[in-house]
């Protein structure tokens, strides 16, 4: 029973609402979970500021106490991300699957990366990894976890908590 059960558990849509270890957080609208002391995930960021012209998603660095609650509940390392988290509808979505669903939502030109469907999961995940498990080396490794320009804050969960 033990982790198989849990897995299966923390794919049921607003599972982590019953995990005591997952405080309670706002979730009414879909949350992208990301890394916030890498280049790429913190420029993907902006982009999600700058598009979501309907302000639909919420923000939250991974490095944050909820964000790491979020990774730990979903089997996912809390301290190497390997993956971004899209939490739509209480449902965790990851790797390429998470990321295409955003920018399809974000509309042109992101939605172009609608393509990406068109490939096996598989093999659409093995590109996500390799960039994924690079990012530091390609785009380079922030300082400081990302902080939102004020006139966003409210838009992100968490953020005096990232590290």
């Amino acid at each position: 029973m033990g982790l198989e059960w849990a897995r299966s558990q923390s794919r049921q849509a607003y599972s982590y609402r019953s995990d005591p270890a997952v405080p309670p957080f706002p979730d009414d609208r879909p949350i992208f979970v990301f890394d916030g002391d890498c280049v790429l995930c913190s420029w993907w960021v902006q982009i999600i500021l700058r598009y979501d012209r309907s302000r639909q998603y919420r923000l939250l660095a991974a490095g944050s106490a909820l964000g790491q609650a979020l990774y730990v509940h979903y089997g996912l390392d809390p301290v190497v991300y390997e993956t971004n988290l899209l939490i739509m509808d209480g449902v965790a979505l990851t790797k390429s699957e998470g990321s295409i669903r955003l920018a399809v939502e974000l509309g042109f030109p992101w939605s172009l990366a609608a393509v990406f469907r068109l490939l096996p999961r598989r093999l659409a995940d093995l590109i996500y990894d390799a960039v994924a498990s690079n990012r530091y080396r390609l785009f380079g490794r922030r300082d400081a976890c990302y902080l939102p320009p004020a006139a966003e804050r409210d838009r992100f969960i968490d953020c005096a908590d990232a590290s």
